[in-house]
């Protein structure tokens, strides 16, 4: 099944390509691979959520930040597809980065990207299990709870 179909099948739409905030290209194509700039979770141009991830009063619940996850991959993939001519030339997915803006004594980062990662698993199959970092950082652009890049890799021509 393709990943065209398999998205349809979960019920998941790639959005618009996010435009850049700065001088950058939101993903650039380097032979079979394609590296994405750093995706926040956006919907409809807003922050699905923002502050840091943790526990306490005023923070962003770890499931809050999953939903986060979940949204910042699919602008990833957004990016990815628009780089590759379309969402179904690509092979699978090699690295996923995670940064999540957490509290003092956040310590549950991959879970935190667990929601992004199961998404690729969803969609590429075995093709979608990737290398993954999950970094803990003091804070992200524009106040938001994670960002995500990916590296993915596209079907022979």
């Amino acid at each position: 099944m393709s990943a065209s179909a398999r998205l349809a099948d979960l019920g998941l739409t790639l959005p618009e390509v996010a435009t850049p905030v700065g001088t950058y290209t939101p993903a650039r194509r380097h032979g079979d691979l394609v590296y994405t700039s750093g995706q926040l979770p956006l919907v409809d141009g807003e922050l699905v959520a923002s502050g840091l991830v943790g526990s306490r009063a005023g923070d962003v619940g770890p499931e809050r930040a999953v939903e986060c996850a979940r949204a910042a991959v699919l602008n990833a993939l957004a990016a990815v597809a628009a780089a590759a001519g379309g969402i179904d030339s690509v092979l699978g997915i090699v690295r996923m980065t995670g940064y999540i803006a957490s509290a003092p004594g956040f310590i549950g980062q991959p879970a935190v990207l667990n929601g992004a990662s199961g998404i690729l698993a969803d969609v590429f199959g075995e093709h979608g299990r990737h290398a993954r970092s999950a970094v803990g950082v003091a804070s992200l652009p524009l106040g938001a709870p994670v960002e995500i890049e990916l590296i993915a890799q596209l079907r022979p021509l």
